[in-house]
């Protein structure tokens, strides 16, 4: 189980560093926009459009990385005070009855959506805006989205089991490496 466990949380790693990459291309293209527009009086409404679409990836296919390193919203007024046993407890009942229904749901109740836009070969709206394919691609990425969190889901699920059975190593998770000052 642990070995599932860290090949599914590679996977999560693997996607927050592309999406690392995708937030450096965001701001050249935002610097390319305002200097096109202030500089030159020009206007490009498919490079807009694309800094748009490239902020909604960051925040769809960073959505599981955030869960696997524990930086999603939580109201933790007791978890923080929970024992480790406490808390794999709510992260497995969490996950169990909110996460896993929440996504496997979402990923197919977007499939027609996104379908449907592959085959009508959906392009912007807008006069100058992205071309097919570009549309479908954003939207398959909901569906992708939410089978990312399924799979972290998954290993968050494994890690509370192994924690719970006391199975699970030791592993430094947010420490600040020897030396450095926050």
């Amino acid at each position: 189980m642990l070995k599932l466990k860290q090949q599914l949380e590679r996977l999560a790693d693997f996607t927050g560093a592309a999406i690392a990459w995708l937030t450096v291309l965001m701001v050249v293209g935002t610097f390319v926009v305002v200097v096109l527009r202030y500089a030159f009086d020009l206007g490009w409404i498919a490079m807009q459009e694309s800094i748009t679409w490239m902020h909604a990836a960051v925040f769809m296919l960073g959505a599981a990385y955030t869960l696997k390193e524990d930086e999603h919203v939580r109201v933790d007024i007791f978890y923080r005070r929970l024992s480790d046993n406490g808390r794999a407890v709510v992260d497995l009942a969490g996950t169990a009855v909110f996460l896993l229904p929440m996504s496997i749901f979402l990923t197919f109740a977007s499939w027609d959506y996104v379908a449907t836009s592959w085959a009508i070969q959906e392009a912007s709206r807008e006069a100058g805006g992205l071309p097919y394919p570009f549309v479908p691609i954003l939207k398959s990425l909901i569906p992708t989205t939410a089978m990312l969190l399924t799979l972290q889901g998954i290993a968050n699920a494994i890690a509370a089991i192994l924690t719970l059975t006391g199975r699970m190593p030791d592993e430094p998770r947010h420490s600040v490496p020897q030396g450095e000052v926050i």
